[in-house]
């Protein structure tokens, strides 16, 4: 039976309920947040003998297997290195950190101490995300040549600027800390990671609402959001952050290091909330309609049309269930499974800091007048690390690094950039 920790059990923190159960083989046992009435709501979820405490590294000190990190961003980076120099196999909720330094400092000490690594990047476990790879993979449009993604933040005025989101230094800007899970598909569905960026975007809409409420001490930190707190139009929003100094509209452009073309645009006032994506191969394009809802769907055209013609295919997306499009709880059933026995994984470390890298050098240039970006590598040994031997791993047990010492770890020039699985 897996011990299992949650750092920040509350908001995104009940995630870990999918990893608490006999028929799961793994427990719940330590919980660490900094609201009293989380860990009372946490006792009564797992259990009256489970260990509380306010301080991370208490919890770290407890004999663990595993850890979900689940605290706001700014948090993620000194909490999962300390996990990863304590033993544990960590969880780490997406981004991995607010800065390419940051991840690199995560990425290292899994690498230095061999403590195993998953970054929650769970829409690469979304049915539709999913199907548009599957058809990638079959060849239904050819290699891929170019990725388009419009991504509609709805709520963004009801979430993103009323609490530390709307400050770039707790999260960097919203095209990173939004933008990470997008970025992480498009580089997914093409094969390959950002090599060139730039970036355009304003504060347009919410920078001239004066209706704000100062914190009272330290980033600001909200509860859940009821009916009521829903404001339309944007304009018309109350009570955002005191402090907002991050973009409400904002576009990223990528050459990718297989030669493939990105764009991805995201918007915190329109009326609906989804995510678009346009994949063009040499040989079709595909497109998606819903996200998971009633009716969702991947539509395929591979033969000539005239106009705006019915698409040669339509692959229904079942309606699944559980969070986050019945994603949740099947990234937490293949975190528990890597736990215990290693293996190929839908999401990757390296895919985690490339996305970040990608965002936070898009970011960059939007704030320096849409300047080109390249985005750092990492070393060939990490590479070689997370993508081979990490991912071929079988015990819980084997730290892999040892097992590249005395190897040739170099590669035929520039790596391809392909991601696992």
């Amino acid at each position: 039976m897996l011990k299992i920790g949650v750092i920040g059990s509350g908001g995104r923190g009940g995630l870990a309920r999918h990893a608490h159960g006999e028929e799961k083989g793994a427990r719940i046992v330590a919980c660490c947040d900094l609201s009293a009435e989380t860990l009372e709501k946490n006792r009564e979820a797992y259990g009256e003998d489970l260990f509380t405490t306010s301080d991370y590294r208490e919890l770290l000190e407890q004999p663990l297997d595993a850890v979900f990190i689940c605290t706001p961003d700014f948090l993620h980076e000194e909490m999962a290195v300390s996990a990863l120099e304590a033993g544990k196999a960590v969880y780490l909720e997406k981004p991995m950190a607010i800065t390419t330094a940051g991840c690199d400092r995560v990425l290292e000490a899994a690498y230095r101490t061999g403590s195993k690594l998953y970054v929650g990047h769970n829409m690469r476990h979304m049915p539709f995300v999913l199907k548009m790879r599957e058809l990638i993979e079959a060849g239904k449009i050819g290699e891929v040549k170019a990725v388009w993604c419009r991504h509609f933040v709805g709520h963004g005025g009801d979430y993103y600027f009323k609490d530390w989101h709307a400050e770039s230094r707790y999260s960097n800007g919203l095209l990173l800390q939004k933008g990470a899970h997008d970025i992480d598909v498009i580089h997914w569905l093409a094969g390959s990671y950002a090599h060139r960026v730039t970036g355009m975007g304003d504060l347009s809409v919410y920078g001239s609402n004066q209706n704000r409420i100062e914190p009272t001490n330290g980033p600001r930190i909200r509860g859940p959001i009821i009916d009521k707190e829903f404001f339309w139009p944007p304009s018309q929003q109350e009570g955002l952050n005191a402090e907002i100094d991050v973009e409400d509209i904002s576009h990223l452009t990528m050459q990718l290091q297989n030669g493939a073309f990105a764009t991805y645009q995201q918007c915190h006032f329109t009326p609906d909330y989804w995510r678009n994506y346009c994949v063009i191969g040499d040989e079709g394009r595909m497109e998606n309609f819903g996200n998971g809802e009633d009716g969702s769907c991947i539509k395929v055209w591979n033969t000539r049309k005239w106009g705006n013609d019915a698409p040669d295919e339509v692959h229904m997306i079942e309606r699944p269930k559980g969070g986050h499009g019945g994603a949740d709880p099947r990234i937490v059933a293949e975190f528990l499974r890597f736990v215990r026995e290693g293996g190929p994984t839908y999401t990757s470390p390296i895919a985690a800091r490339f996305s970040v890298a990608a965002g936070c050098a898009a970011t960059t240039s939007m704030r320096d007048g849409a300047t080109p970006q390249i985005v750092s590598d990492v070393p060939v040994e990490w590479w070689r690390y997370f993508n081979e031997e990490y991912q071929s791993r079988r015990t819980s047990g084997v730290n892999s690094r040892q097992t590249l010492e005395g190897r040739d770890t170099s590669t035929n020039g520039h790596t391809n950039g392909h991601l696992v699985r």
